[in-house]
């Protein structure tokens, strides 16, 4: 069987052209489980689909991870491989993940220049931070005894193939905080008898914004966003009742308890100032993600042997990633690869234009292997 990268990007076509949202992603998985049997992978299926490759008689286990999920947005792009389902695409790129790691199995499974075992995983539901929680819990890391793992994610905007990480934290944890509001709806034309929700939530939305600037450190990188405000008022009726949603993010846990805490107290003092009925919930789906030593030196070295740029030391990211989970099992690295800086490469990541780079995946293929080698060499 002879390896040629063009049908890769043929394979990352398909795959953008029909996306499937997180945990739907089944005709994905048959496509791939399909694959990885026709090279000779022993495979697996259950919520993700797992490629095992043996080569040797070595014992240390490496994961390589991609991820499977699409986008609840309509796609438009004008190019001739757009999405078949309207208002799901492949705008962040797992389809070219999905496609470098295919590659990266088939080369491999060629080449067999290593020594150990390789566990190719392909992860559900990323954008939601379930994924890999529910592969854990199937018993991911029990079944295949896994020592280190990684995972690559393009990054448009950034010269076309470069190699970005750092060792420690990488990306920053997302928490979704949910804030309802029950006070007293009315006649608009009489407020003094209600208990107005909106000036209430608005007060409140104004102190949250004080969070960041007033009770964190300058220089510790948290974000909190209040992203929805929605009320029963209506052209000539006071609000009742209202919900403030929003998202934080976070570079470490520290920090993400220390916001967690002055939300409640700003909660409750809301509710004993204008005696109105306050509940609220904060859930972090996403964790901060660490990037450990060894693993991380494997990446800045392949990357190095392949004539690479490389940023072995990049700012963390603000944007957050599941991949954390498995880092929090085993020791991991999370790795930035460059998508390119010129239009359409550079459109960001979740826009309904972006696209990712063909050009990129025989880079992503080749880096994919040199990670196998250089952890499991011969």
């Amino acid at each position: 069987m002879n390896f040629d990268v063009n049908k890769f990007v043929k394979i990352r076509h398909d795959l953008h052209k029909n996306p499937e949202l997180g945990f739907c992603e089944d005709n994905t998985k048959k496509k791939i489980v399909k694959f990885l049997t026709k090279i000779g992978l022993e495979v697996h299926q259950g919520v993700g689909v797992v490629g095992v490759l043996k080569v040797g008689k070595g014992n240390k286990t490496i994961a390589l991870r991609a991820d499977m999920d699409a986008l609840p947005i309509k796609e438009k792009s004008i190019h001739d491989y757009v999405s078949n389902s309207v208002g799901i695409m492949h705008a962040c790129g797992h389809d070219g993940h999905m496609a470098m790691l295919m590659g990266a199995a088939q080369k491999l499974s060629l080449d067999r220049n290593f020594d150990g075992r390789i566990v190719f995983i392909f992860q559900p539901n990323e954008e939601h931070g379930l994924g890999a929680q529910a592969m854990i819990e199937e018993g991911l890391f029990e079944k295949f005894s896994i020592s280190e793992i990684y995972a690559f994610h393009n990054l448009p905007g950034s010269p076309l193939g470069e190699v970005s990480t750092r060792v420690g934290q990488i990306c920053s944890s997302e928490s979704l905080f949910e804030i309802e509001l029950n006070g007293i709806g009315g006649h608009s034309s009489m407020p003094h008898v209600c208990k107005d929700v909106i000036a209430i939530g608005s007060e409140l939305i104004m102190s949250l914004q004080t969070i960041i600037s007033r009770k964190l450190s300058p220089g510790s990188g948290a974000v909190l966003s209040v992203t929805e405000f929605i009320s029963d008022g209506q052209r000539n009726i006071l609000a009742g009742s209202a919900v403030i949603k929003g998202d934080v993010r976070t570079k470490n846990s520290a920090d993400r308890d220390l916001i967690e805490n002055l939300i409640d107290k700003m909660c409750q003092g809301i509710a004993t100032e204008h005696e109105i009925e306050v509940n609220h919930s904060f859930n972090t789906e996403f964790i901060e993600t660490i990037n450990a030593q060894v693993p991380t030196d494997i990446v800045i070295q392949s990357a190095n042997e392949l004539a690479l740029d490389v940023l072995p030391d990049r700012e963390a990211m603000s944007f957050s990633e599941d991949f954390a989970h498995f880092c929090n099992q085993v020791p991991g690295c999370f790795l930035l690869l460059g998508n390119g800086e010129n239009s359409p490469n550079n459109l960001p990541l979740h826009s309904s234009y972006y696209d990712f780079n063909d050009e990129l995946i025989n880079t992503g293929i080749l880096l994919w292997a040199k990670i196998v080698i250089n952890s499991l060499p011969k």
